[in-house]
């Protein structure tokens, strides 16, 4: 609807606002249960954090593959400022968002521009559609090597 940047910059400045919201509310009515399920697991990754919370959450919210409201609510136990969660999740957000806004306006541009619907193959085919396809499987690899390295600290 507002194309690839607007759209993008759009969802980046919402999701950032209601994840900042929802960590908010997570942090000042659960932290001490968050805490006290999941403390323990997480001892080695508190230190961490503490040692420069800005990169590590930024990494955090780079990496993804925790369901969204879970993942808004574990930075409670590391007690991260709010600042630094706004912008980790602004910036750490933006490329995922970007492919995805990507995508959906190639989809919508093939729509418009054909009279007769397109099959899958002719839409796999158009740059619009397999460059931000290609963009999240390269994405998907980045994250899988960055887990593996801080994981293996």
């Amino acid at each position: 609807m507002f194309g690839k940047w607007v759209g993008t910059l759009i969802s980046v400045i919402s999701i950032s606002f209601g994840a900042l919201i929802l960590y908010s509310i997570g942090n000042f009515f659960f932290r001490d249960l968050v805490k006290s399920i999941l403390e323990k697991k997480f001892e080695k990754y508190i230190q961490l954090f503490k040692k420069n919370e800005f990169f590590y959450f930024l990494v955090y919210r780079f990496i993804g593959g925790i369901p969204f409201a879970i993942a808004n609510t574990i930075p409670a136990i590391f007690n991260v400022k709010n600042k630094n969660y706004f912008f980790g999740t602004l910036i750490g957000m933006t490329p995922q968002l970007f492919i995805v806004v990507s995508l959906g306006s190639g989809v919508e541009k093939i729509i418009n521009e054909n009279s007769l619907p397109p099959t899958f193959f002719e839409m796999l085919l158009s740059k619009e559609i397999y460059l931000p396809i290609v963009a999240f499987i390269i994405l998907l690899i980045m994250g899988f090597f960055l887990r593996k390295i801080i994981y293996s600290k």
